[in-house]
């Protein structure tokens, strides 16, 4: 049974538009309630990251679950997987994510955790949107839920983080640009830095509202890469808006993008573990070039579908400890159950340290093949790319590629987009075959 709600990872929209009103997020809030809560009383944790609508939506939530009969602990402006970590460490039932991620701050989304710090199953985003269907039934007067303040939230959540990172090391005469994205992390990210002994500089740490991801964070990390240069900085860490992705800038000003940090973590482990060390996930977005460098050391690479909770999913499977995505999504399953941008940057940090070496030194192994992405919108999410007129031309790339180079078409999970990506070694090629196959696909679109 397809979802019609839920997509890769959690529900994303336009506020305002299509199904995404307050009125549904109220009713969802009930149904999750509904689903997820063991018993009346039971404890849910809600965050959100700093976009204006996420006000308004963690009123609607807060409605819905109490409405439940849950009782309701709201943590404010948070990361997700500080959301994540919360909610075990505060042994509640469900964890609720205010966030649209790295979207514009015109949308928004809401993601879940269990009770475990995990992303719910497909079973249960399932049962929930089932619930959808029916009509609220409110718990009675005397049960309905309660709703509080967690004040101690975001020095959890430093400590938490703090942990990761070895104790006989510190920062102290590093230089670091945080690039918080005017997001989640703006508070907490300099705080933890400077606890450490960097000497931090933070830029886009100012909310207000509407400029969370605007030209800055992850998704563009352009103004990162001239502040570190200016100030002579020995790296970069760029955040999206709700702090699971990061993206690097070495001191050189070079851009290091996810499959290049697994690439370093993976190296690392490797000297540090031996063959205790047993592989990395990636997904089929993941460059070609990380799986032929991790090749060359030995190190086991399989891929999954595009979303961190398939990486996750993944890992579990083979009972393996690193993945991540191109995007900057990294999971350390040592250190976390989903996500986390500042984590993922302290154990780069930790690589840096303990093996004096640069970022720029750290990546070398790594050759990256050329690649591009287009997105084309969709008019109707029905679109069929397995369409024979499609498959066929996408064979025909293929085979013009060959063993050099390789094709991704793939519907996006959190937009109406379908994402035609080619990747080869050879870079004119590459440029061709993109060419090609998006002018076939626009022509059926």
């Amino acid at each position: 049974m397809d979802k019609k709600y839920f997509g890769t990872d959690g529900i994303r929209g336009r506020v305002g538009e299509g199904f995404f009103s307050p009125e549904f997020v109220l009713k969802l809030g009930w149904a999750v309630g509904k689903v997820l809560g063991k018993k009346v009383g039971s404890k849910i944790i809600i965050g959100k990251d700093t976009r204006i609508s996420s006000y308004l939506i963690e009123a609607c939530l807060e409605a819905g679950l109490s409405s439940a009969g849950m009782y309701v602990n709201m943590v404010g402006p948070m990361p997700t997987p500080a959301v994540a970590q919360l909610t075990k460490s505060l042994r509640a039932e469900v964890g609720v994510m205010v966030s649209a991620s790295h979207n514009p701050y015109y949308d928004n989304g809401i993601k879940f955790f269990s009770n475990d710090g995990c992303k719910l199953s497909d079973a249960l985003e399932l049962e929930i949107e089932k619930l959808l269907e029916q009509e609220i039934k409110m718990a009675d007067s005397n049960l309905l839920g309660k709703v509080k303040r967690v004040d101690y939230a975001e020095g959890r959540y430093i400590e938490y983080c703090k942990s990761s990172f070895p104790k006989n090391l510190e920062l102290t005469g590093y230089k670091i640009v945080l690039d918080c994205a005017n997001g989640a992390t703006y508070k907490i990210a300099p705080i933890l830095f400077q606890e450490l002994g960097a000497e931090v500089i933070a830029i886009h740490a100012n909310p207000n509202g509407t400029n969370i991801n605007d030209k800055c964070g992850a998704t563009s990390p352009d103004s990162l890469t001239k502040a570190v240069v200016e100030n002579n900085a020995d790296i970069g860490l760029a955040f999206d808006g709700d702090g699971d992705r990061l993206i690097l800038v070495d001191n050189k000003g070079n851009i290091i993008d996810g499959d290049q940090i697994l690439y370093v973590l993976a190296k690392y482990h490797q000297d540090i573990h031996g063959d205790e060390f047993k592989g990395v996930v990636g997904t089929v977005m993941s460059n070609m070039g990380l799986e032929v460098a991790l090749r060359n050391l030995d190190i086991p690479f399989k891929r999954t579908k595009v979303g961190d909770r398939y990486v996750f999913e993944e890992l579990l499977n083979l009972g393996w400890s690193l993945g991540g995505e191109t995007s900057g999504h990294i999971i350390d399953l040592v250190n976390a159950t989903t996500g986390d941008a500042i984590i993922a940057g302290l154990q780069v940090l930790t690589v840096m340290l303990k093996q004096q070496l640069s970022l720029a030194d750290l990546v070398k192994g790594m050759i990256k093949y050329p690649h591009k992405i287009v997105n084309l919108t969709l008019k109707d999410m029905s679109f069929d790319l397995n369409s024979e007129k499609i498959q066929n031309k996408v064979k025909e790339v293929e085979k013009q590629l060959g063993s050099i180079g390789r094709v991704v078409l793939r519907k996006s999970g959190t937009e109406p987009k379908v994402r035609v990506m080619v990747e080869a070694e050879d870079e004119k090629l590459m440029e061709q075959c993109l060419d090609t196959l998006v002018k076939e696909v626009e022509s059926v679109i």
